[in-house]
């Protein structure tokens, strides 16, 4: 039988069988179906406007200026797709050299003040943050299951790991200590003094939409610097509820700034002397492309690209348990993950049993 909000989204009538991802087990007709409330939930966010974008109707993706959600100006927009539909359930556009300068020139003011606040007030504004996130963690996957494709599960892990790093920036009142050495020489103390470096930008990638975003502003300001951030243009609504929930957190207009785009807001955030340093999730390619733009413009460039990462099979391991590790190592996220496993390396009489076990697990192999 047709679920009833997949008959609304005109979804063909899926069973129940579970999708990729043993781990999870949420029935195929139950994530499609997710996503059609997701959908709803998208259209009724106060950081999605309404208008029309070349002729049809569809929610466009607002940029986050100086504590205000403000339509783009742009002329180019870009459609954000449900994977589960293929429906375009949103625009967002590419920013206008005028809207990222505006974003930047608010990041620069408000570090000013920002810088200066006390870390107690600081940390006070993200102990309320992780708090907000824990009371919308459903809003914010339903978002991610909407425009990235996890199942509702697998979002809410996504969120929960971001989550973790917001509390974790709580505890700034001694990550922030400094250090000091007496008697260095003789009449001569040394003291280091931790300190904001000013305007720092994030460029995160479409796989983890609330995790990845959660890595890079909350560390960067809650140290007292201000953050521009750019989401992945896939999927860029659970970013936009994020910067909504940390402005009623308190946090002052112009410490977090939001805008969207493709290459030019990349080389943007790589050239603008304001920008002191970039925080990058993603592919290689891009990766070495923003280090090596970053740091000829003088900016700290952190680069977090993919790797080859392995699994090592010993011949005493538990045979079904480590089938399905190394499905999840390996598929998760259908595969589209960092840290994805893409090498096995079987020692011993492990070579002989785990594809034998293997064909039993999934005879279609």
């Amino acid at each position: 039988m047709k679920h009833p909000a997949a008959a609304r989204c005109g979804f063909p009538p899926w069973g129940a069988e579970s999708i990729a991802g043993w781990n999870s087990g949420v029935p195929l007709t139950a994530a499609r179906a997710t996503a059609c409330g997701a959908a709803d939930a998208l259209h009724t966010n106060p950081h999605i406007g309404s208008r029309r974008v070349r002729g049809a109707a569809a929610p466009t993706t607002k940029l986050f200026i100086d504590g205000k959600f403000v339509e783009s100006n742009s002329s180019e927009w870009l459609d954000v797709h449900n994977p589960a539909t293929n429906q375009v359930v949103g625009r967002v556009p590419k920013a206008t050299q005028e809207e990222m300068l505006a974003a930047v020139d608010s990041c620069s003011r408000s570090f000013q003040s920002w810088s200066e606040t006390s870390i107690l007030t600081r940390q006070q504004v993200f102990l309320r943050y992780q708090q907000l996130i824990k009371d919308n963690i459903k809003e914010l996957s339903k978002i991610i299951t909407l425009e990235q494709g996890k199942t509702l599960a697998d979002a809410e892990g996504d969120v929960f790991r971001g989550l973790q790093v917001v509390e974790h920036a709580c505890s700034i009142t001694s990550l922030m200590l400094g250090e000091t050495l007496p008697s260095i020489t003789k009449d001569m103390d040394t003291y280091t003094y931790r300190m904001p470096i000013g305007v720092c930008a994030g460029i995160a990638p479409f796989n983890f939409p609330a995790m990845i975003p959660l890595w890079m502003f909350p560390i960067g300001m809650v140290c007292g610097n201000t953050y521009l951030m750019k989401p992945s243009e896939r999927v860029p609504g659970c970013t936009m509820l994020l910067a909504k929930l940390l402005q009623d957190a308190g946090a002052p207009d112009g410490t977090l700034n939001i805008i969207h785009g493709q290459h030019a807001a990349v080389n943007f955030i790589c050239d603008h002397p304001a920008i002191k340093a970039i925080s990058f999730v993603g592919s290689n390619q891009a990766g070495e492309y923003i280090y090596e733009r970053g740091s000829k413009n003088g900016k700290r460039v952190q680069s977090n690209m993919g790797a080859k990462n392995h699994g090592v099979v010993m011949p005493d391991a538990n045979k079904e348990n480590t089938i399905n590790q190394l499905v999840g190592a390996a598929f998760g996220a259908a595969g589209q993950r960092c840290m994805a496993l893409s090498t096995a390396i079987f020692v011993g009489e492990s070579r002989d049993w785990l594809p034998e076990k293997a064909g039993s697990f999934f005879p279609w192999w």
